[in-house]
């Protein structure tokens, strides 16, 4: 059992969230159930899987559940930048989010390599 408390990519991605949610109430209220949702379902998956993978009792379930949180950031990574396409939040919005996602994505993948090995 792993301290997801004291993992940084845990903490980086509960401030991901945060930054996350602010930006989507930029978004039109008609996809308040569509892009908004979703944004906020992905986002909200990166630390949430960290922190249950943590609690799983071996480090190959962990590593399961960090596949899941990467998977969510790649997801959040795509809506975010159809975002800015279709117009919804301007680009230093985007770039802040797309960059800190990928050095999110970075930690993720290193960890579940560590656990792994």
């Amino acid at each position: 059992m792993h301290n997801y408390r004291e993992l940084d990519v845990w903490k980086r991605s509960r401030g991901l969230v945060k930054e996350v949610y602010l930006i989507t109430k930029q978004l039109p209220k008609e996809e308040l159930f569509g892009l908004t949702s979703q944004i906020r379902r992905s986002v909200i998956s990166i630390p949430s899987n960290i922190a249950e993978g943590a609690g799983r009792s071996t480090d190959k379930d962990f590593a399961q559940f960090l596949s899941i949180g990467l998977g969510s950031s790649y997801e959040l990574e795509t809506q975010i930048l159809v975002s800015f396409d279709l117009g919804f939040i301007p680009k230093e919005d985007c770039d802040r989010v797309v960059n800190e996602t990928i050095e999110i994505q970075k930690m993720i993948f290193n960890l579940r390599r560590k656990l792994k090995s």
